[in-house]
């Protein structure tokens, strides 16, 4: 499933998007509370931001993908005991190159994303890595260096017009 990343996504290792103007066209970035209504937010902040990128015809398949990432973060990453009140510690990161669209999660867990090894598509839960490897064009996560802590999970969409 997920891939190793490209020299384009170094920056997701330290945990931000890329500071240099030259390397991203755009970015965007938002924080989220630790509730599951967050996934909402996490979609409407990815259609706005999409919106004013040009990107409108991609919405369908990346909001489907940045639903399962914030999902994930929300249900795995986060220790069970933590209050709702508490500063968000998840964090969606959309950042648009030439020909590039990537949508990564930031969250304070080390665990790696596991892949369901059933074929069950049936369950209710599990399927949400095998969405993003089928709607992205690939994915992959990285532990966070430095003083942040957990891990940042990604996903890449190629976008029309640009170089491979």
């Amino acid at each position: 499933m997920g891939t190793n990343g490209s020299a384009m996504l170094e920056p997701l290792r330290q945990g931000l998007p890329p500071i240099d103007p030259a390397a991203v066209s755009s970015s965007a970035s938002c924080a989220l509370p630790a509730r599951y209504e967050a996934v909402r937010g996490a979609r409407q902040f990815t259609k706005s931001t999409l919106g004013q990128w040009n990107l409108g015809e991609r919405f369908d398949d990346v909001s489907l993908v940045v639903s399962e990432l914030v999902t994930n973060a929300l249900r795995h990453a986060l220790p069970a005991d933590t209050p709702r009140e508490q500063d968000p510690t998840v964090r969606l990161h959309l950042m648009h190159w030439t020909s590039r669209l990537v949508c990564a999660v930031r969250d304070p867990s080390q665990e790696s994303p596991v892949a369901r090894e059933s074929d069950d598509f049936s369950a209710e839960s599990g399927r949400g890595l095998f969405l993003v490897d089928s709607f992205s064009d690939s994915w992959g996560w990285h532990p966070l260096a430095g003083t942040l802590h957990g891990k940042v999970v990604w996903a890449l969409f190629r976008l029309p017009g640009g170089q491979p």
